[in-house]
């Protein structure tokens, strides 16, 4: 498996991703994840297809999420998960239906997403086809909470892929984890974004990111070019991480000091402007 996926869940739910999946193809991504739920399945073939790949050059990974069958027009895919633990109505007859799948040749491999510890453990103990991988929301912040989850996958041979790892900067920039990150950004001469998915990549985690730029593309893949974040840079996210993100308080204080000081300035350049 690829260790980086671009993504095309998030803000494409819904969209026609044609061109930027084919943008990500051609730009270096081998490995597409997509899911019956984004309800974009159609769009990632029609860009396979007109990267005119052969189909073994292209990863694929989607999501079951309840119906019957994927739209991506192909005869096999590379991984099939299963989207949520919410929808296993019945863990072992539904992981029966993914083994028969696989049985079938549709899949190459079976895994599942979002799920906690005491989920795998259950599937693990009734599954005659393991899961390969289990897709998991993963960033700094979060990362304490998952270290049990992440070492019983290691354990077994489950890849992890991680979502959302960007957090710290998407979601709750400004919060303990920018210092560790800003710090080895300057070391490697990297960007902030590249530090976060370095170390993901650190923890043995698989990255699924997605941008509608070719240069934000770039960047996500020029990671593995990086050299490696030291053990004391690894700690110190760790260490920040754990201190939990910014509090909603703490955001709206922050926030508000740039709206008061934006407006600050300009006014100061209205009044240059008119005096």
């Amino acid at each position: 498996m690829p260790q980086i996926a671009f993504g095309t869940g998030s803000k494409w739910k819904g969209q026609d991703v044609t061109d930027y999946v084919t943008n990500a193809i051609e730009t270096g991504f081998s490995h597409i994840d997509t899911a019956q739920f984004y309800a974009n399945e159609e769009s990632v073939a029609a860009a396979i297809r007109e990267t005119g790949l052969d189909r073994s050059d292209v990863f694929i990974t989607t999501k079951w999420s309840s119906q019957a069958a994927q739209q991506l027009e192909l005869t096999q895919v590379d991984l099939y998960l299963i989207h949520n633990p919410a929808l296993a109505k019945d863990y072992e007859s539904d992981w029966r239906d993914f083994e028969a799948v696989r049985e079938a040749g549709l899949t190459k491999s079976i895994g599942v997403s979002n799920f906690n510890l005491e989920q795998m453990q259950k599937l693990w103990k009734i599954a005659k086809v393991k899961p390969a991988a289990n897709q998991i929301q993963f960033h700094p912040y979060n990362y304490a909470g998952t270290k049990d989850l992440l070492a019983f996958c290691q354990q077994h041979g489950v890849v992890v892929e991680a979502y959302s790892s960007l957090s710290p900067i998407t979601r709750y920039p400004g919060g303990p984890v920018d210092r560790p990150v800003n710090a080895a950004a300057k070391r490697l001469g990297a960007t902030a974004t590249q530090v976060i998915l370095s170390w993901v990549k650190a923890k043995g985690v698989v990255i699924v990111t997605t941008s509608s730029s070719r240069e934000h593309m770039q960047e996500y893949l020029d990671v593995g070019d990086l050299p490696a974040l030291t053990e004391d840079e690894i700690a110190a996210i760790d260490a920040a991480g754990a201190r939990g993100p910014p509090s909603s308080a703490h955001r709206r204080i922050r926030d508000a000091a740039i709206l008061l000081s934006t407006t600050a300035l300009l006014g100061w350049r209205l009044y240059r402007f008119l005096h």
